[in-house]
């Protein structure tokens, strides 16, 4: 197995392992948290609505608007948000882990 493929099993397991102890859903509560209390939310809703009146209300699409807001908006979360989750991300992870090589798990 390519190192590519490894690194792809290994976040599925992951991501499975957060999602069925539910650390998941705490860690996108605690981001839009920290969106809203950063105000992220509220620069993105001023982007949609600078969008809908460039282009015209008569000629937007969803589609349209979340093409054209999407990257300034995952651009303009701020880095301490990302850290703070990151940083949670991986100490879950690495709390997986040590349980998954535990003598006592037998999977």
């Amino acid at each position: 197995m390519g190192d590519m493929d490894r690194n792809r099993r290994m976040v599925a397991i992951a991501k499975q392992n957060l999602i069925e102890s539910g650390e998941r859903e705490q860690l996108i509560q605690l981001l839009r948290t920290r969106l809203l209390e950063c105000g992220w939310r509220d620069q993105v809703v001023m982007q949609c609505k600078d969008v809908v009146r460039d282009v015209g209300v008569e000629n937007i699409t969803l589609d349209k608007l979340i093409a054209e807001v999407t990257p300034k908006a995952r651009q303009s979360v701020p880095d301490s948000v990302k850290r703070e989750l990151l940083q949670k991300i991986k100490t879950s992870v690495s709390n997986q882990s040590s349980f998954s090589t535990s003598p006592f798990n037998h999977n």
